[in-house]
């Protein structure tokens, strides 16, 4: 097998994987890479989303905690107009 090149880390990998998003074909050489390049930030506390988050006004948080903490401070919204993405 080919060895391909990790477009986050660079490291070259025989057993590299793809992944495509939206039609844009992605190389990584580990999940970590993966994540690092495609998993959104949660909008209040910067943390990768590796799972579902919950969304808010269009942004995604990585709990109903940093989304009610968010609205909060830029809304004065409740936490409970945030509807978790599961």
């Amino acid at each position: 097998m080919e060895a391909k090149q990790c477009e986050t880390c660079g490291n070259s990998y025989d057993k590299a994987f793809q992944v495509v998003v939206g039609g844009a074909e992605h190389v990584f050489d580990s999940f970590e890479c993966a994540i690092q390049a495609l998993a959104p930030r949660c909008a209040h506390c910067q943390v990768r989303v590796v799972g579902h988050g919950v969304e808010e006004g269009g942004a995604i948080y990585c709990c109903k905690h940093c989304a009610a903490g968010a609205a909060k401070a830029t809304k004065g919204k409740s936490a409970t107009a945030i509807r978790d993405r599961a």
